[in-house]
């Protein structure tokens, strides 16, 4: 193995300086980077096999990210007390990473890569997501590895009219965009949501470039893959216009064509020998390049979909809200051949989501959506296994464009989590979440500000000659050369995600793509409306309802009791789902109103204060020498002293009152959680009150 040269060097990013190293850790791979921004390091690994595995017919790309505890000083909070499965931050950062890669590597290319960025050191202040993205590509790009166009990724938030580059997590919880651009020195490659930051990526790349050629970096050759011309014209002679015929879905539908493509292909392969497999497998190649092209020229040059659609066209819509009779809120969702049965179901504090984070530790999370693609929804057989990182990042995207409409957690107290079960999928089912999600809440009765719609973009690309497509279906999306998620209301974006295969768009085609979004979002917000328009006032029959009250939280421990045996006596008895927060609020679930006034009035009775002034009608709980002690609220006593027992002189407190008789007692005084009481002063009171009746009696008989 040759000696790596040894690079370390710096460039300002932000308000803070990016450095780089790499010559000294992790030496035996292709390319390794360590990459700091503040205090927050990364070590970033690439390694490409030196051959592809016999047969492969794909470029087998892997990236992992993760984010070790110890980089911040702590120890995992689970079970096991080490690292386990990523966690859904960690799942996206991959996906962040392999979307801008993936395209920009030799075609040809199909040697087995895998990249590896591990956080090995994490501040308070820099989130190293982003960062990882440049990592990634210092990695790659810097090593032998056939990845030749530098990529570079930033975040940007706006503060008070104001952009900044790379915020820290202070600055992005106070800012009105959390935005995430990736991109080459041309064109912009991916964005999480709007294009902005490209002045800074140029800057990052051409930096990268320089580090090129200090550390004189030599690529590995790359064979491209060359068709046999000699059977590619024969081929386009004898079956393209029964191949265009067969990907023409708008007369045979989605699972007739798939099934007249694959029947002519099964029919072009066996018309070659079995005993020669390399002819065979070239036909194999041959086909699915032709198929690419037919779809490309009828795009662009006949000017047609594959389904006959307008390039701004959306597809036919149904929407039905209240499908499901038990669920808290439930909506069917289709459009064209893509479906998708999305449920609301509405919970407590304690079904918040609890998340190991690498800044603080630990966060909740009260607003939750799944995402479930099974097989069926293919028409295809598969095995049922854990999340895959496709369910994860649709789902959160999906929850990304939902959660700037939600109401605060003081209005609408409750945790929620929405399910969107896909069955059947052509194209831009997360999309279909988005508008499920949303018609699902408001027949919850989730008040939201605004409903959401999604819609995704495609484009077709050949020199100057291309074309935007709105609600792609999944052949678009598989020929074509981007994906460009867009979810938002009537006023504005609430989330963006661009996938795109070639090296870059300007910003002409960016601005395009998302006015045509802003048409097609707006013909689904139409239809959607159609169903259900606004959120339904009252909640589900089967949901809980949530009472809060305020306590005094020096009295949180008289509800909560010695061990917990207070709050849960209080549920075993009333069945309700009870939930105290440091500031005292107590928020009461239940779906029976019985039960729940009644918790609240156990909470009031073992919380309430006494009043300066106030007149309570206590149970004397204990006699002693200078006076009793009594119980004017459940587990609640102040103290009548022996001298405020009675207008006369007392010797004997017994002589008075006795233990478990009832009198009523006035609070005269606070100190603390002291309470000073006076029977004197009741009977004062109403010694008074009768006199005044009696003058009032003697003024009506004169």
């Amino acid at each position: 193995m040759a000696t790596k040269k040894y690079l370390k060097e710096k460039i300002k990013l932000g308000d803070r300086e990016l450095s780089v190293e790499t010559g000294r850790v992790a030496k035996q791979a292709d390319g390794s980077f360590v990459v700091r921004y503040g205090d927050t390091m990364l070590l970033v690994a690439a390694v490409g096999a030196q051959k592809p595995r016999e047969g492969i017919d794909f470029f087998p790309l892997t990236v992992e990210y993760r984010e070790h505890n110890y980089a911040a000083g702590r120890i995992p909070g689970n079970y096991f007390r080490r690292e386990g499965r990523p966690g859904e931050k960690e799942v996206l950062t991959c996906r962040l990473i392999d979307r801008p890669c993936r395209p920009l590597f030799t075609e040809g290319y199909r040697n087995e890569t895998q990249v590896i960025a591990s956080v090995i050191s994490a501040d308070d202040e820099n989130d190293p997501d982003v960062i990882a993205i440049t990592g990634a590509s210092l990695a790659l790009y810097l090593s032998d590895i056939p990845f030749e166009t530098p990529i570079a990724g930033v975040r940007v938030g706006l503060i008070e009219g104001r952009y900044i580059i790379n915020p820290t997590y202070d600055e992005v919880r106070e800012s009105r965009l959390n935005l995430i651009v990736a991109g080459t020195e041309e064109a912009i490659v991916m964005v999480e949501a709007l294009m902005l930051a490209h002045k800074e990526i140029n800057r990052l790349c051409r930096w990268q470039k320089e580090l090129y050629k200090a550390l004189e970096i030599e690529k590995r050759p790359v064979q491209p893959f060359a068709l046999d011309e000699e059977m590619l014209g024969e081929f386009e002679r004898n079956y393209t216009d029964r191949l265009r015929a067969a990907l023409d879905t708008e007369t045979h539908g989605k699972q007739a064509s798939y099934a007249a493509v694959d029947a002519l292909k099964k029919e072009v392969v066996e018309s070659h020998p079995e005993d020669v497999p390399e002819k065979r497998q070239m036909a194999k190649k041959i086909f699915d390049h032709l198929k690419e092209k037919i779809f490309r020229e009828d795009i662009l040059g006949n000017k047609r979909r594959p389904d006959g659609r307008r390039f701004s066209e959306i597809r036919p819509i149904e929407c039905e809200v209240g499908w499901l009779p038990r669920t808290h809120g439930s909506a069917l969702f289709t459009r064209g051949e893509t479906q998708a049965i999305v449920t609301t179901t509405l919970g407590t504090k304690e079904d918040e989501q609890f998340i190991d984070d690498l800044e603080s530790g630990e966060i909740k999370r009260r607003f939750l959506l799944h995402y479930n693609f099974p097989h069926y929804s293919v028409g295809e057989v598969g095995r049922f296994g854990s999340t895959s990182r496709r369910e994860i990042g649709h789902g959160a995207l999906a929850r990304r464009a939902l959660e700037p409409v939600l109401p605060s957690e003081s209005e609408f107290p409750y945790s929620l989590r929405i399910v969107s079960d896909i069955t059947e999928s052509n194209g831009s089912s997360s999309m279909a979440s988005v508008c499920g999600g949303s018609l699902s809440m408001m027949d919850a009765g989730v008040p939201l500000k605004a409903g959401v719609a999604g819609v995704a973009m495609g484009l077709v690309m050949e020199g100057n000659r291309y074309a935007i497509l709105s609600d792609i279906a999944g052949a678009e999306d598989h020929y074509g050369d981007m994906d460009f998620k867009v979810a938002g209301t009537r006023e504005g974006i609430t989330a963006l995600q661009m996938d795109i295969k070639i090296a870059g768009i300007n910003a002409q085609i960016m601005a395009e793509a998302l006015q045509q979004a802003r048409k097609g979002r707006l013909h689904i917000l139409d239809r959607m409306e159609e169903a259900l328009k606004e959120p339904r006032e009252d909640l589900s029959p089967h949901a809980p309802r949530i009472i809060q009250i305020k306590i005094n939280p020096d009295r949180i421990r008289d509800v909560i009791g010695p061990g917990g045996k207070m709050i849960r006596s209080i549920v075993e008895e009333t069945g309700a789902k009870i939930d105290v927060e440091d500031d005292g609020t107590v928020s009461i679930a239940t779906s029976d109103s019985e039960a729940a006034q009644a918790a609240v009035a156990r909470i009031r009775g073992l919380t309430a204060e006494a009043d300066i002034g106030e007149t309570y009608l206590g149970t004397v709980s204990r006699i002693v020498d200078f006076g009793a002690f009594i119980e004017i609220f459940p587990g609640t006593d102040g103290l009548l002293h022996i001298s405020e027992i009675a207008e006369h002189r007392v010797r004997d407190v017994r002589d008075e009152l006795k233990e478990g008789q009832q009198i009523l007692v006035k609070c005269i005084g606070k100190e603390g959680n002291k309470i000073k009481l006076s029977r004197k002063a009741v009977l004062k009171d109403e010694k008074q009150k009768n006199g005044k009746a009696e003058a009032a009696g003697q003024g009506d008989g004169e």
